[in-house]
């Protein structure tokens, strides 16, 4: 199964991959952050279908993005990363980010500040979306902790700005064993590392030979190759049915991973995670299409599959696969979907047909 997160106890240093399938007793506390925008409707109807798996929650709701910014001064209080790190589980909606100024990314702080050094996309093809491609399953594993994204950048003089690329073997190592345990617990045949160490010779270069030096590990086990990132691009567009498991580095990982969510129908049926080793933030990775708040109209599909990686994340496997299974299912039907997916339905609509089955155990 392409999602799954379980593994053997030894791979239990590797957050997120290693959950052991259990009910907990009690009520599962995670922290809800609506978003901007259509956020508050994606996030309400995650929630109406979390709240229906079968796996009973303590939603704890809080706000941040732009909205708080106007009213706080930050974007991000630290009342949010408090809740966070207590209930080691958050969800979020789509937040704002101001392009080339104001105030800093959500996203970049909240996985910079929580440690969370493990961007996981998987994107598969759902029967009933159109798409130029068929069996599309991939996984995109991006170290999400530095590189470009540290935000390492200064003017230098009044016309020129300089931007500091940073790889540390510590990071590189790391997000390259996530990968290959990755691909151990969920039955994946291959790892490819993606990089440019034909160009920047230390930095990726770097990074490669930490991939290389992990992959050595798993000889026999999981397959290891690289690739030159423009051309890997091509490879996917051409062929995406010869890849499986890729790492990347941040940037690379940031523009790839849009690329693969484009094989199976975008950024709108792409779930995301976030994983570190002391909490998970799982995501909508589009944007928060603020022209369209409030208008029942958005496609709630990516949360609620990052909803689906939350409660594998937690351990709750049935309920992850009977989440996944509905969503799929109905999107195949085409009868209750977004104008998007090719319907007429509103986000509430959308997630009544998802609840409604899932309530029914159909």
């Amino acid at each position: 199964m392409a999602f799954d997160h379980t593994g053997e106890s030894r791979n239990e240093a590797i957050p997120g991959i290693a959950a052991a399938a259990r009910i907990p007793a009690m009520a599962q506390p995670v922290t809800l952050i609506p978003g901007d925008g259509i956020g508050p409707e994606l996030a309400e109807a995650t929630r109406r279908v979390l709240d229906a798996s079968g796996v009973q929650f303590d939603w704890e709701v809080l706000d941040a993005g732009a909205a708080v910014m106007a009213k706080e001064g930050t974007p991000l209080p630290q009342r949010v990363l408090d809740s966070i790190l207590r209930n080691k589980v958050a969800i979020k909606g789509p937040i704002t980010t101001p392009v080339g100024v104001g105030f800093r990314s959500v996203n970049v702080a909240l996985r910079q500040t929580l440690g969370l050094y493990a961007n996981l996309r998987p994107v598969r093809s759902i029967p009933g979306l159109k798409t130029r491609y068929d069996d599309v399953d991939l996984v995109i594993v991006r170290e999400n902790t530095e590189d470009l994204y540290a935000g390492i950048e200064h003017m230098v003089g009044p016309d020129a700005a300089e931007s500091i690329k940073i790889i540390t073997r510590a990071a590189s190592e790391r997000i390259a064993r996530y990968a290959f345990e990755y691909a151990v617990a969920n039955g994946r045949r291959k790892v490819t590392a993606v990089h440019k160490a034909n160009i920047m010779k230390l930095s990726d270069g770097l990074f490669l030979e930490s991939c290389r030096t992990i992959a050595a590990g798993y000889e026999g086990k999981i397959a290891f190759e690289d690739r030159i990132v423009d051309n890997m691009c091509m490879q996917l567009v051409q062929k995406p049915e010869l890849y499986d498991v890729l790492v990347l580095p941040n940037l690379y990982g940031d523009i790839v991973s849009d690329l693969c969510a484009g094989l199976v129908g975008g950024l709108g049926v792409a779930p995301g995670a976030n994983i570190g080793p002391d909490a998970a933030v799982f995501e909508a990775v589009h944007g928060s299409a603020p022209k369209y708040a409030g208008l029942n109209k958005a496609n709630p599909t990516a949360l609620m599959l990052s909803g689906g990686l939350l409660l594998r994340h937690i351990g709750e496997q049935a309920a992850a696969e009977r989440v996944e299974g509905v969503v799929r299912a109905v999107i195949a039907e085409g009868r209750t979907v977004t104008y998007d997916l090719g319907g007429s339905a509103g986000t509430s609509e959308f997630a009544d047909a998802i609840v409604a089955r899932l309530e029914s155990g159909a």
